[in-house]
C-alpha cells in the first residue's frame, strides 16, 4: 500500500469511528457526562431585575440603590473541564476474539468521551503508553484536535511492548498540574504477585486521584477469562513474545486457565478497590455504552 492509499484508509477509519462515537456521544452520553463532572464553581454571568423567590442573599445592593429598584446577581456552573485520556496501547491490547480487538475498543470508548468533552467546552489531551511514555498531546478543545486524537489511536505503532502504568501516572502528574479528569483505559495486565511492583501501582493510582478526578475502565476479552477446547494450540505472549503450546482439548488445562484468569480479576478489583477509585469493565463482545452509562449514573448520584 502506498502513502496515499495509506492515508486515504486512515481517514475512512477516522471518519467512521467519528460518525460511530460523535453519534453516542450526542445522543447518548453528553448529557450523562455533564452531570457526572462538575465544574470548578459558580461563575458570575449577569444581573436581572429582583422576582419573588430569589434569595436576599444574591441582591447586588450597587445595582439596587442605582436603580432604586432591587436587582440580583446570576450565576452558572464554571464548566471548563481538562479530560486526559491515558491509553494503554502495550502488546496485549492488540488481543482481540469478540467483534474487536481491545485497542480498537480502546479507541471508540476514548473517541466518545473526547466528544462528550468538546461539547461541553472541555478541553482534552491523550497521553499513549506501554512500558514507558510513548507520546503526550496536551490538552485543547475543538473537532479537529480530537480527529487528530483519533488518528494517533488507530495509527500509532507504540516501540514498547510491556506496561508500565505507575510510570504513565507519574508523567501526567508531572506534565499536568492543573486538576484533571484522567481515564486510564488498561486492561490492567500487570504482574501483581510482584509485591513492590503492585505496591508501586497502589501507591501511584492513589496520588493521581488525589491530584486529579481519575477513573479507571478496565478492557478485557471473554477469552482471557475462559478457553475454549480446540486442541492442542500454540499461544504467544504479546508482551514478551515467548510461545506456549498448550493442549486446550485438557479440562484440567482449561480449569487451571480460568482459575488463574479469575485470580486476576480479584487482584485487579481488589487494587482498584484499595485505591478508592471509580472504575468499570468494558470487554471487547458486550462494549462500553452501558458500563460507561453506569458509571456515570452512579458518580451523579454520588
Amino acid at each position: 500500500m502506498n502513502a496515499a492509499q495509506h492515508t486515504k484508509e486512515l481517514l475512512k477509519k477516522v471518519r467512521m469511528i467519528e460518525l460511530k462515537t460523535r453519534g453516542l456521544s450526542d445522543h447518548i452520553f453528553s448529557g450523562e457526562y455533564h452531570s457526572a463532572f462538575k465544574g470548578r464553581g459558580m461563575a458570575f454571568s449577569e444581573v436581572r431585575e429582583y422576582m419573588p423567590g430569589d434569595e436576599v442573599r444574591t441582591i447586588d445592593w450597587n445595582v439596587t440603590a442605582r436603580f432604586d429598584r432591587p436587582f440580583v446577581k446570576v450565576f452558572e456552573e464554571e464548566r471548563e473541564l481538562t479530560v486526559v485520556l491515558l491509553a494503554d496501547l502495550s502488546a496485549s491490547a492488540d488481543f482481540g476474539t469478540a467483534d474487536r480487538s481491545k485497542r480498537e475498543l480502546i479507541t471508540e470508548v476514548c473517541a466518545t468521551i473526547a466528544f462528550s468533552a468538546i461539547k461541553n467546552n472541555d478541553k482534552v489531551g491523550l497521553l499513549l503508553f506501554t512500558d514507558h511514555v510513548e507520546k503526550f498531546i496536551p490538552p485543547k478543545k475543538g473537532r479537529s484536535h480530537i480527529l487528530r486524537l483519533i488518528r494517533e489511536l488507530v495509527e500509532f505503532r507504540p516501540n514498547g511492548r510491556g506496561t508500565d502504568i505507575a510510570g504513565a501516572l507519574r508523567y501526567l502528574n508531572n506534565v499536568v498540574k492543573k486538576r484533571s479528569i484522567a481515564f486510564l483505559v488498561s486492561d490492567l495486565m500487570v504482574d501483581e504477585l510482584e509485591q513492590q511492583k503492585g505496591k508501586q501501582l497502589e501507591d501511584a493510582l492513589k496520588i493521581a486521584d488525589r491530584r486529579h478526578d481519575l477513573v479507571v475502565l478496565r478492557t478485557s476479552d471473554p477469552r482471557e477469562e475462559e478457553l475454549p477446547s480446540m486442541g492442542l494450540v500454540r499461544f504467544q505472549d504479546p508482551e514478551t513474545g515467548m510461545d506456549h503450546w498448550v493442549d486446550t482439548g485438557d479440562r484440567h488445562v482449561r480449569r487451571t486457565y480460568r482459575a488463574e484468569a479469575l485470580k486476576r480479576i480479584a487482584r485487579s478489583k481488589e487494587l482498584l478497590r484499595r485505591s478508592g477509585i471509580d472504575h468499570a469493565l468494558i470487554d471487547t463482545k458486550n462494549g462500553y455504552v452501558k458500563p460507561l452509562m453506569q458509571l456515570f449514573k452512579k458518580r451523579d448520584r454520588a
